[in-house]
């Protein structure tokens, strides 16, 4: 609401502007603006109203320069409103206004430039890797649920995978809250693993972007209120054992073929279930995979997880369902992020996917 409240604002502001284009031009009596306007002047209040409205068009659209144009327009209008201060000071507080909005877009788009920026980097080496097709030798090391599984998801023959991206959209909430929708892009990397997730929630109309990031030895999470304000920053070495469950569970659940990597060791528990143990350079997280008669993945259970409200190890399960062909892919396109506390689970996230790319390269 308070978004389209501002936006209305803003539009209106815009074709204000067109008074002094009016006025300039004598198309009309504009008795609000006693002054004279020169035409170049009056040229002057038709661009800078069609450049508010050219702000607004750009913001709907999610195109990044709205705020290049919203921040021109205002500081055009504010020395115009200088010209004829006595009529148009009022002007000064939607410009006020405006350049506010602006500076909040402008640092929206500096925090989702980092991830943009570590994305970029990883592709540029990704893309000096060369990948073969995964054929049946490769999943003679795998256990026999394993095997039938990345059958049915129908990877062999195909690339085998350097990188993954994925999109979803679904909702989230924090235990005692209500729901908030979410829409999330993210870039998963296996030769050093990496996960680059960035996502944007929405609460109260307004957005909070928070980017969580997964290196070499190293994992973050930053969430911001408007781009500016610190809601959650964590790091650490616990935190980064967290997210190496997180990039297991995206490896089993939208990656599988990447599910023959020998930094995984498998142990079979009986024709539905496996215990798989994956060792980052030291750092080592299991997990419970459980499948059905038909081979789908239908959960991910690992007690290596921490729930980052009170920093403590609680069971974490996704279970997933309605598999769908994606690109080629018969992948799981539903799941739920659960913690399993003391006195009940809890479902924390539900998860839809929207798309699913392999081996990006730009």
């Amino acid at each position: 609401m308070l978004k389209y409240f501002f936006t209305f604002i803003i539009f209106a502001h815009g074709l204000i502007h067109l008074l002094g284009f009016e006025k300039a031009y004598r198309f009309g009596s504009i008795s609000q603006l006693t002054r004279d306007i020169s035409k170049p002047l009056g040229l002057l209040w038709l661009f800078t109203g069609i450049l508010f409205i050219t702000a607004i068009i750009l913001f709907y659209s999610d195109n990044d320069k709205w705020w290049h144009a919203g921040a021109i327009a205002a500081v055009i209008s504010q020395l115009l409103i200088f010209s004829v201060w006595k009529e148009a000071k009022y002007g000064t507080n939607v410009n006020i206004i405006a350049l506010t909005i602006v500076f909040f877009g402008y640092s929206m788009q500096k925090f989702e430039n980092k991830y943009k920026k570590d994305v970029s980097e990883n592709l540029l080496h990704a893309n000096t890797i060369s990948t073969d097709l995964l054929t049946e030798n490769d999943l003679t090391q795998l256990p026999v649920p394993v095997q039938k599984y990345l059958r049915y998801v129908d990877v062999l023959n195909k690339p085998k995978v350097k990188n993954v991206r994925i999109e979803f959209y679904g909702q989230m909430r924090e235990k005692g809250k209500e729901w908030f929708p979410f829409t999330s892009e993210q870039y998963n990397f296996f030769e050093e693993y990496t996960r680059l997730f960035f996502m944007k929630g929405k609460m109260f109309g307004t957005t909070i972007p928070g980017y969580h990031a997964y290196k070499i030895k190293y994992a973050s999470m930053d969430i911001r209120l408007l781009g500016v304000f610190p809601v959650v920053n964590i790091t650490g070495d616990t935190f980064f054992k967290a997210e190496t469950v997180t990039l297991f569970n995206d490896m089993c659940l939208f990656a599988p073929a990447a599910l023959i990597d020998r930094r995984i060791t498998w142990e079979n528990i009986d024709s539905n279930s496996v215990k798989a143990t994956l060792n980052n350079n030291g750092t080592i997280i299991s997990a419970m995979l459980y499948f059905n008669r038909e081979g789908q993945l239908i959960n991910f259970v690992s007690d290596d997880r921490i729930e980052v409200s009170d920093m403590k190890n609680y069971r974490f399960s996704t279970p997933v369902k309605n598999y769908k062909n994606i690109g080629g892919f018969n992948l799981g396109t539903y799941g739920e992020g659960i913690w399993h506390y003391p006195d009940g689970t809890f479902i924390y996230g539900q998860f839809n996917v929207k798309n699913v790319q392999y081996n990006v390269t730009e």
